[in-house]
């Protein structure tokens, strides 16, 4: 006899999820365009000090994501200039971009990990793990691009110029 673990999706749930693959490909091609156009802006900021996202040349890992990826999600990370104060002030200054733990959505998202997805990790293993206070994770959503663009440009120039 078989015995069935966890939940059992609602009809609607499932109407749901049915509803969202037909656009999923989509959804991803546009998450990894606008994600390499704000990471490849994000690049030439005086505002910032690193980008992290696997379709820049820059990447440690470049190679070997150009050999096991045909795409990337619009999930990236940048390292402002400064430190928390200055990433506490690129948060308050966002107006598109939503702050959030939970990445990946369809809206466009930031957060800082070293408050937020990584606050319980001991100090000294978020250093090895090169998660500073000045580390912050955008999930680039299906937004218009230039729009995101402007947004981290201001809120960049507002936290880091004062």
């Amino acid at each position: 006899m078989d015995i069935a673990m966890g939940i059992v999706p609602s009809p609607f749930d499932c109407y749901q999820v049915n509803r969202s693959l037909k656009t999923l490909a989509l959804r991803m091609e546009q998450h990894h365009k606008s994600s390499l156009r704000v990471a490849q802006h994000l690049e030439k900021s005086p505002y910032v000090t690193k980008v992290l996202h696997p379709a820049l040349p820059s990447h440690p890992q470049h190679k070997l994501a150009l050999r096991q990826c045909y795409g990337h999600s619009g999930i990236m990370s940048f390292y402002i200039k400064g430190g928390i104060q200055q990433a506490k002030d690129f948060f308050k200054n966002l107006k598109v971009f939503t702050l959030a733990e939970s990445l990946g959505g369809y809206e466009s998202l930031a957060e800082l990990p070293s408050l937020m997805t990584h606050a319980s990790v001991p100090a000294e293993q978020r250093e090895k793990l090169g998660i500073s206070d000045s580390l912050i994770r955008l999930s680039v959503g299906l937004e218009n691009v230039e729009d995101l663009i402007e947004d981290l440009d201001q809120a960049l120039a507002a936290a880091v110029a004062t």
